[in-house]
């Protein structure tokens, strides 16, 4: 079953320098929450990993990881983040089939991503993937609410998941407010139709709600888990 808005492993291409420079991370507080879950020499397999903003935080503590992304330009980002962590090993595969050997990780993080799986064949694969009843782990930044598209996504993987929650608040300059959202799918790029359009819109919401010329967001970090068999 898919909840996601698209399903398309080109949906980024052409975004992803703009996502390195404007997404928000993750705070230090949620990836310790991750890592205390498995142990301290669990093997992690991120999926739909994209920039690798999850991805490089587990890495730097050494644990042997997988990064798993389709999208050509999300691989190249990729490659230059994981680059200094000889730990990190990129597999050009989908939530779908990721191109793991059976049993091989301990804990399967997907990190803004959950909306865009097929859902019923994730999980099949988690537990090709996964060792003994694997641990997995989806974060995502959203308001102070779960907007409907994780929320269902999250309803239909997991059966009894522990859910954490961690401020995150993401600040933005004009620049960066108008690259941040040229790095979500389906937002018109220079020289699309409806460019100028949505442009004048973003700045308008940015006079708006911005002070001192910085517009903030009161983003929360969400951590679904749960085992699954």
């Amino acid at each position: 079953m898919y909840w996601g808005e698209i399903m398309n492993t080109e949906a980024f291409t052409g975004r992803a320098q703009a996502y390195v420079k404007a997404r928000p991370g993750y705070p230090n507080e949620a990836i310790e929450y991750i890592r205390s879950l498995e142990s301290p020499v669990a093997v992690y397999a991120d999926v739909g990993a994209g920039t690798g903003k999850l991805t490089e935080l587990l890495a730097r503590y050494g644990n042997e990881i997988y990064a798993v992304e389709p999208n050509t330009d999300m691989l190249a980002q990729l490659t230059l983040t994981l680059a200094s962590f000889p730990n990190a090993k990129i597999i050009n595969g989908t939530a779908e089939a990721t191109m793991l050997p059976n049993n091989s990780v301990d804990v399967i993080t997907n990190a803004q991503a959950l909306r865009r799986f097929d859902l019923d064949r994730f999980r099949v694969e988690c537990l090709r993937i996964g060792k003994h009843n694997p641990i997995v782990i989806s974060v995502f930044n959203d308001g102070t609410e779960v907007s409907p598209g994780y929320l269902k996504s999250t309803e239909v993987l997991y059966r009894a998941p522990v859910i954490r929650k961690f401020p995150n608040p993401a600040y933005f300059t004009r620049d960066k407010w108008l690259l941040y959202y040229s790095s979500m799918e389906g937002v018109p790029l220079k020289g699309d139709t409806g460019y100028e359009a949505f442009t004048v819109e973003l700045n308008e919401i940015f006079d708006r709600d911005s002070v001192d010329g910085v517009l903030r967001l009161n983003e929360m970090t969400y951590v679904y888990s749960e085992r699954i068999a």
